[in-house]
Order: structure tokens, then C-alpha cells, then sequence
């Protein structure tokens, strides 16, 4: 009973490929998004002001972290959670593949959320004549929790590897 349980449990690892499969898609709206913006921008560029640009730029960067981020969790989850990529040989293979363990993809996936916000964070201070300043504190305090909770788990994950050696 006991054999029969435990495979079970080993192969529901196999519902979370939907969910990885899901993450595909995402990454597909986001890359319509990104050329979606770039089009509406592309007239406009002669007509609008350094900030605008560089606050449409930023939005784009933003973009593109959360898409490697998107395949970041895709690959390393799969990778981690479900059964290794096998790439026929003389194939391109990220130098990362097979590489990230799920507490250093925790370690990237916070840090990525950081720099993801501290885009929406630049964003807000080049357009804060626009922001209240009790918006802007709250902006300010949402970013440094990010940045402690980061920084919290580098140390907890730091201390656990310790603990373990």
C-alpha cells in the first residue's frame, strides 16, 4: 500500500506541466504586449519629451524582467519539480539549465522582483510632480519591503547552507 501511495505522490509532480505550460502562454501575451507598446509608441517619438521616452523604455525593461523571469521559473520549476530537459546533443543549452536549485531560484526570483520594482519605483519619481507625496511614501515603503524581504531570505538561505555544512 505504502509503494503504492508514494508513486502516486511521485507522479502528481506531473500536474504542475499545465501550469509551466501556462507560463509559455504568459510569456507570449507579454511579448504582444511589448510590441503592442513599442507600435503606439513609434509614431509619437518625435513629439514627446526625453521623460516620456525614457519613461516608455523603462516600461519595456520592465517587460523584458518579468519575461526572464518567466522563463527562469519555467525552466528551473520544471527542471526542479517535474523531470530534466534532455537536449539532443550539439544543441543550444542555457548555461544556467540544470543549475538552479529552488533556493537559488528563490534568491532570483526576489531579486528580480526588486529590480522590477525599482523600474515602477524610477517611473513614479520622474513623473512625481504628477504623484502625491503620501503616494510616493507608500511607493518608497513597498519597494524597501521588497528589498528587506530579499535580503531576509539571502540570509535565511545563507544561514540554512551553514546549518547544513
Amino acid at each position: 500500500m505504502e509503494k503504492i501511495i508514494e508513486s502516486i505522490f511521485y507522479a502528481s509532480r506531473w500536474l504542475l506541466a499545465p501550469i509551466y505550460i501556462g507560463l509559455s502562454l504568459a510569456l507570449i501575451l507579454l511579448g504582444l504586449k511589448f510590441f503592442e507598446e513599442v507600435i503606439h509608441f513609434f509614431p509619437l517619438i518625435f513629439s514627446s519629451s526625453e521623460s516620456e521616452l525614457v519613461l516608455i523604455v523603462l516600461s519595456l525593461i520592465d517587460l523584458a524582467l518579468v519575461g526572464g523571469l518567466l522563463v527562469m521559473v519555467m525552466f528551473s520549476g520544471y527542471e526542479n519539480f517535474i523531470s530534466q530537459i534532455d537536449l539532443q546533443e550539439g544543441k543550444e543549452k542555457l548555461s544556467w539549465l540544470g543549475k538552479l536549485d529552488s533556493g537559488s531560484l528563490k534568491q532570483k526570483v526576489a531579486a528580480s522582483i526588486v529590480a522590477i520594482s525599482s523600474i515602477h519605483l524610477l517611473q513614479k519619481f520622474m513623473d512625481a510632480d504628477k504623484i502625491t507625496n503620501d503616494k510616493l511614501m507608500w511607493y518608497v515603503i513597498i519597494h524597501l519591503t521588497f528589498v528587506l524581504s530579499a535580503i531576509g531570505m539571502a540570509l535565511v538561505d545563507k544561514m540554512n547552507e551553514k546549518h547544513l555544512n
